[in-house]
């Protein structure tokens, strides 16, 4: 637990709460006459936590941003691709405790259960320090990390590793408009998962159209809306 708290760079006054955030659905089961808990209930809390202070700093740093682009990339900057990615950084699932079926199934290393408790780590620190403590934590492991990735970050092919866990599914991409001057072309493109619209994006070329398109999917499709 040490190394964990220096990764987080917060040490808790309780280690309790961190204990129980790391406390899958599927170990408490398996120790109920202890009268154990799972982190689903702190999964709830830091969920919200982290979605009011991301919309916190891109509400502050994007005044002219419309309402939906906002919803939109908020939902990209705390889905579950990147809280799974936040979670390998912190190497969490080492720390987490699951019952055994769930070790033996490789739930140290599936992405849901990993970004769900990142989320319920978030939360221990919001309960045991307060915003000012698990704010610049969001900053740093999350809302810092994806912007510096975001600019090179390949969505596309990060929706296309989602979207094949399920042997079978498909994807496509359709130019639905294009305005502006020739100088200064917009155009915007639809991704579908399945044959369904799946999400939309916009940029100057149509190569970026395509990536916000799947970068909205995979909020869309992590959960993040």
């Amino acid at each position: 637990m040490d190394a964990l708290e220096q990764k987080l760079g917060y040490a808790f006054h309780d280690r309790g709460l961190l204990e129980h955030a790391l406390t899958h659905s599927s170990y408490a089961n398996e120790h109920r006459s202890q009268g154990l808990t799972s982190n689903e209930r702190l999964e709830f809390l830091g969920d919200s936590v982290l979605g009011m202070v991301a919309a916190d700093r891109l509400f502050r740093e994007h005044p002219d941003m419309p309402e939906g682009e906002l919803t939109r990339t908020r939902a990209a900057l705390v889905c579950e691709t990147a809280l799974h990615q936040v979670a390998l950084s912190l190497d969490l699932g080492r720390y987490l405790r699951l019952g055994k079926g769930e070790d033996a199934g490789g739930g140290r290393s599936r992405p849901s259960i990993l970004a769900d408790a990142t989320e319920a780590v978030l939360a221990a620190v919001y309960l045991d320090g307060g915003m000012e403590a698990v704010r610049p934590i969001i900053e740093n492991l999350v809302l810092n990390r994806e912007e510096k990735q975001s600019s090179g970050r390949d969505f596309k092919t990060a929706l296309q590793e989602l979207v094949q866990r399920t042997p079978g599914r498909t994807i496509s991409y359709d130019l639905v408009r294009e305005t502006g001057p020739d100088h200064c072309r917009v155009f915007v493109t639809e991704v579908s998962v399945d044959g369904a619209p799946a999400g939309q994006g916009e940029g100057r070329t149509k190569k970026e159209s395509e990536q916000m398109a799947a970068r909205a999917a995979l909020a869309r499709l992590s959960g993040g809306e």
